[in-house]
């Protein structure tokens, strides 16, 4: 499976810090396992899957869509204005 990432998340990517992306690796690779593992959203973002994993005591949001050939990884942090942010870059 071919697995794809937004300018937007790469932006965000490299401003974490290493625990932050040891956490980010984790939750990638139990989505690329079983793509289906996180919530199908509803409305505009249909289309729209959100894994949440915890690091420390700070809930994260990771943002893909995917399909039978590729995962494509939207966006990833907190839940303040996450779906707002998500639903512009659409």
């Amino acid at each position: 499976m071919k697995v794809l990432q937004t300018n937007s998340f790469k932006r965000v990517v490299k401003k974490l810090k290493n625990n932050e992306k040891k956490a980010l690796d984790e939750a990638v690779k139990q989505i690329i396992d079983d793509p289906e593992i996180g919530e199908q959203k509803s409305g505009n973002l249909r289309h729209v899957w959100v894994y949440k994993y915890k690091l420390k005591v700070m809930l994260y949001l990771l943002a893909y869509s995917y399909n039978e050939e590729e995962i494509t990884f939207l966006a990833v942090g907190f839940h303040e204005n996450f779906y707002r942010d998500l639903k512009k870059t659409q």
